[in-house]
């Protein structure tokens, strides 16, 4: 079972929502995120009640928002997406703030942008609410198969140590007077990047040969 490094993402609280039961909440969030990808488009007041309920679940939970606000721009490339939509479709055109757009393009990219915001919103309200840890043992007893809770048992654990890495190598750039303004630096970003790969890819490996060399056996 991986170690608490909740404090990257969880948030501190004795909520009734921090209280409940992981394995619940793991559920529910499977559950309601199932409800609105099924949810067909342009139905608007059903998205409208599954926001009014989980802005509901986070007022429970007393997260601020300005907590969960900034870490709802991991969506950003789904809405980048979403803003080509209604160029690109076929269909009815309409006329939008003087651009001629497609309808049915349009409502899929307002749909699109509901349920990744709803999804993002609800898996960060999860997170936020349950120490990493606690969200395995829930998985362990809504009976996810053991070598699926292993793997990421192994991501919890070492996503600080990837994430130490990224620092000190942008902070290796920077004293070096290295700063990211244009895209003639992206192939500096890329190889630092492909170094990063590298070296996790590497301590994996090492990691694997140590459990084998002490009897593990997936």
């Amino acid at each position: 079972m991986g170690a608490g490094h909740g404090h990257r993402v969880h948030f501190h609280g004795h909520s009734p929502l921090h209280r409940a039961r992981p394995e619940r909440k793991v559920l529910a969030v499977v559950l309601g995120m199932l409800l609105v990808v099924a949810t067909p488009h342009g139905w608007w007041p059903a998205f409208a009640l599954y926001a009014a309920l989980l802005l509901g679940l986070v007022a429970l939970s007393r997260v601020p928002v300005g907590y969960l606000a900034p870490r709802l721009l991991v969506e950003l490339p789904f809405l980048v997406f979403a803003l080509v939509l209604p160029f690109v479709a076929t269909g009815e055109r309409v006329e939008v703030l003087g651009l001629d757009v497609s309808r049915p393009g349009l409502v899929a990219a307002g749909t699109l942008v509901v349920k990744g915001t709803l999804g993002v919103l609800a898996a960060l309200l999860l997170a936020a609410t349950t120490e990493p840890r606690d969200i395995l043992r829930g998985l362990e007893r809504l009976r996810v198969p053991a070598p699926i809770v292993q793997i990421m048992s192994f991501m919890v654990r070492y996503l600080d140590v990837v994430t130490s890495d990224m620092a000190r190598m942008r902070i290796a750039l920077q004293a070096r007077g290295f700063e990211a303004r244009n895209p003639r630096h992206w192939p500096v970003l890329a190889r630092s990047a492909g170094a990063l790969f590298i070296r996790s890819y590497e301590r994996g490996e090492r990691v694997h040969l140590a459990m084998l060399s002490r009897g593990h056996r997936p």
